[in-house]
């Protein structure tokens, strides 16, 4: 599989996802997989007892891969991602999900010839403005640009966004500390 400069699977969380896009290709289920893994990160960000089961040391592989079943069950992902997940539980893996999430969407766009990039806003984007990005990012980058959004409040306003090694980082937080600095001298 080609990595660049072995990027994605230098870590134990991108040789996983490295793994799982090659189940999902060899399966023609790229996007059913990206899809399902789309809904494991949101339940992972709304759901504090299922965040508890993928940090949690304490609890038994048998429960863990009994518990994430369920979960993946009650989500209705695929069989591939469930299977998968079942693995990771089994490897006591869980805490691995979110760089893996990560490195399964990179390594689906590059498939599709695009690239991607990390966002980061002080609030929720509208539509109109994710649209908007991304035409300004393809503009950037020459080539379509999948987007991963987050919000993170202590930004203040504006966005930091990571594509591969270059961030671009626009935020009112960053701007202040930059003003704090200067005032000092």
């Amino acid at each position: 599989m080609e990595t660049s400069g072995g990027g994605i699977q230098a870590s134990l969380g991108g040789r996983y996802a490295s793994a799982l896009f090659g189940l999902a290709r060899d399966a023609r289920q790229i996007d059913q997989v990206e899809a399902s893994l789309a809904t494991v990160r949101d339940a992972l960000q709304q759901s504090d007892d299922l965040r508890a089961l993928t940090r949690s040391p304490t609890v038994s592989r048998g429960a863990a891969v009994k518990a994430v079943l369920a979960v993946a069950d009650s989500l209705g992902v695929d069989a591939t991602t469930r299977s998968f997940l079942g693995v990771l539980a089994e490897n006591r893996r869980l805490g691995q999900l979110p760089q893996i999430v990560r490195g399964f969407r990179e390594l689906a766009g590059r498939h599709r010839g695009e690239v991607s990039a990390e966002v980061v806003s002080a609030h929720p984007l509208s539509d109109d403005q994710v649209i908007e990005l991304k035409q300004q990012l393809r503009q950037r980058a020459g080539r379509d640009v999948t987007v991963d959004l987050s919000v993170d409040p202590q930004l203040l306003g504006g966005l930091v966004v990571r594509i591969g090694s270059q961030m671009i980082d626009s935020s009112i937080r960053t701007r202040l500390n930059s003003l704090a600095q200067a005032m000092k001298g």
